[in-house]
């Protein structure tokens, strides 16, 4: 009960617990973390990124990993943005950088193409009245733990912080952006339609 000042300020509390690790940048996060959280997961793979893009690059075998995951019951879902959205073409003249938002958009398909229909997996655009919410903040959960990114004005993701999140109990900083990934997910279409207007 008579812990020093220097020990306090060391132990999380709260809803620190929660943060595992803080990323000043998302690329600054190695790889091996989020091949481990992956192969870690059981229940539900959960990539609500608005291209997704960059899990094809870091992971190398990302797609016969993915598999396995399905074979053993593993909940896989993907929302991303509509490639031919008015938010998507907004944030591409925001970047402006040669490898379009639409672009990586179209290659996670792609690679989602390649891996088949699977029972368990399920790709999403987001609804046009989401858009903005989703391209600002990608959330990635695995099971109990998520890495989430809100994105700064002009940056694309993978300049922009990350944090690393592992679920403690109710109503913690992990189930808050859960529920805002599942309530995106909730408004979505199905990626072979373009999401309606609520």
């Amino acid at each position: 009960m008579l812990w020093p000042k220097a020990v306090k300020n060391r132990i999380k509390t709260g809803g620190d617990r929660e943060i595992v690790r803080s990323y000043p940048y998302r690329s600054s996060c190695p790889s091996t973390v989020w091949g481990e959280l992956v192969a870690n997961t059981t229940r539900d793979l959960f990539f609500a990124g608005y291209t997704n893009y960059f899990l094809w690059l870091d992971q190398p075998t990302f797609v016969a990993t993915l598999r396995r995951k399905l074979a053993s019951g593993c909940r896989v879902r993907f929302l991303l943005g509509d490639p031919n959205g008015e938010v998507t073409q907004s944030r591409e003249q925001i970047e402006d950088v040669a490898l379009t938002v639409s672009t990586r958009i179209r290659i996670t398909l792609e690679h989602l193409e390649k891996l088949g229909s699977h029972e368990g997996l399920d790709t999403r655009f987001s609804a046009p009245d989401d858009a903005a919410n989703h391209v600002s903040l990608s959330v990635f959960r695995f099971d109990d733990e998520a890495l989430v990114t809100p994105h700064l004005a002009r940056m694309v993701g993978h300049d922009s912080p990350l944090l690393h999140l592992r679920k403690y109990g109710d109503g913690g900083m992990f189930e808050r952006f859960a529920e805002h990934a599942e309530e995106l997910w909730s408004r979505a279409a199905p990626s072979g339609q373009t999401a309606a207007t609520p």
